[in-house]
């Protein structure tokens, strides 16, 4: 017995030794060692490793704590309901949401407004059929395209700013199509005149207008897609099940939003008797810091749009590219979080905007810097016009995350980068889209003496 004990001793010391001279998840036990000694694993159990969760680990299975935590949200949000239920009562009134919608005894002018964007959609395909056969050139052609999409930007944003009986929710509905609609037939026109480039180099290539028609450009006009091509990736067959999956969410998602603004946003600003100015900021920010809801509506909006209804849009049109984000939730860095978030529109900055600027020998930081400011203009054009008040909170805002990307995004990395990804994410967008609103509801209720005379703006969701 002394002498098998001391043959163990033996194996757990050259094991140890071993470990200590290779790496520290290299330590495997040798296994013809364990085969002349089939005992030494009841007694050498240990070895040098890592706690799970500790940073140098490599472990990544966090399913569990992933469900641990949504239960835990699904609970919180179920007490703090309940708690602003037993002070404030049920605050959501689907008549006055749907009387909201209606606009004015059913004269819905965001409706009109959206019906009026065929205009510019059959102006396009005109303009492609004309090219194609050789009744424009491609410079008045492209002339034309332009122009068109000049007047698609200044209509709707002169209808939001001229019509009062447009609301505001009807104005941001009716700008992010527009936007949206600019952005698809810009790729339409460039696509096709790549296609007729790629025809004019190969003399062998047939030219091809069969997709030049009213269903292939509203297809692509309905598909979850900033970027055309002619041919798009489809899906066999459309599951009824898939369909009936994403329609429950949107219906949930849409109640919890439509609770969250009523139940907590809109108490908060009520309660507020603070009047505003540039020279409080720091109370606005402080009073801001403290609303979490907006946090969890706009996570909410991101699954709705995103998931739910680009999903269930797919489904519907059997479209097969259904990327239509990343893992942004694990990035390291702001600049990977913007790549990831919205996988459409980073395709079609990349493809229209920034290899374009690379061909003109731009050099690729100045290319991604553009790029990033287009993108910080168009989101700040998106918010700030149907709210009638432009003072590029959300500009700014991304103006600092860009700050923070470049004086620090390398100091932060791996977790400490995730962290202070989840930071700019929690504080800034949602600090910055509640000012906006908050400044829009503090006009509405309490506007100043100078603008009494003249009927204030629509408010998205009206208290009783």
């Amino acid at each position: 017995m002394a002498q098998m004990r001391k043959r163990f001793s033996s194996v757990c010391s050259s094991s140890s030794a071993e470990d200590d001279s290779a790496d520290l998840y290299d330590s495997v036990p040798d296994p013809a060692a364990e085969q002349d000694h089939p005992y030494a694993a009841l007694l050498c159990v240990h070895q040098v490793q890592d706690s799970l969760l500790s940073s140098n680990s490599r472990f990544t299975a966090y399913r569990g704590i992933l469900n641990w935590i949504i239960i835990l949200l699904v609970l919180t949000h179920a007490h703090l309901f309940l708690e602003n239920f037993i002070q404030h009562g049920f605050l959501i009134d689907v008549k006055k949401v749907l009387e909201h919608l209606l606009e004015e005894n059913c004269n819905w002018p965001s409706v009109n407004l959206i019906l009026a964007a065929n205009v510019f959609t059959v102006a396009a395909l005109l303009f492609e059929r004309f090219q194609e056969k050789g009744k424009l050139s491609p410079v008045n052609s492209r002339r034309l395209h332009l122009l068109n999409l000049a007047l698609l930007v200044l209509f709707p944003a002169a209808v939001i700013v001229h019509e009062p009986t447009i609301s505001t929710g009807g104005a941001l509905v009716s700008l992010w199509v527009y936007t949206v609609l600019g952005l698809k037939l810009y790729s339409y026109q460039e696509t096709n005149s790549w296609y007729r480039q790629t025809v004019s180099i190969h003399a062998d290539t047939c030219s091809d207008d069969s997709n030049l028609t009213l269903p292939d450009l509203y297809y692509f006009l309905v598909a979850p897609t900033l970027c055309y091509q002619r041919h798009f990736p489809r899906t066999s067959t459309v599951h009824i099940n898939k369909l009936l999956h994403r329609t429950l969410e949107m219906v949930i998602v849409t109640q919890i939003m439509v609770g969250i603004v009523q139940q907590w946003i809109e108490p908060i600003f009520q309660r507020s008797e603070m009047s505003f100015t540039n020279m409080d900021i720091l109370v606005r920010v402080e009073h801001l810091v403290g609303l979490v809801a907006p946090t969890h509506f706009l996570v909410l909006l991101f699954f709705f749009l995103c998931h739910s209804y680009l999903n269930f849009c797919a489904e519907l049109l059997r479209f097969g590219d259904r990327h239509f984000y990343g893992d942004w939730w694990n990035a390291t860095t702001l600049i990977s979080l913007w790549e990831n978030w919205n996988i459409p529109f980073h395709k079609w900055c990349h493809r229209h905007v920034y290899t374009r600027l690379l061909e003109k020998n731009i050099p690729s930081s100045q290319a991604e810097l553009l790029v990033f400011l287009m993108s910080a203009a168009l989101f700040e054009f998106v918010f700030a016009l149907p709210l009638h008040s432009c003072r590029l909170w959300i500009f700014i805002m991304m103006l600092c995350e860009l700050f923070v990307a470049v004086f620090l995004g390398g100091y932060f990395q791996g977790n400490y980068g995730n962290g202070l990804v989840w930071l700019c994410l929690l504080l800034g967008p949602p600090l910055a889209v509640t000012t906006y609103f908050h400044d829009h509801y503090v006009s509405f209720h309490h506007p100043s003496p100078s603008s009494s005379s003249s009927p204030p703006g629509h408010v998205f969701l009206q208290l009783r």
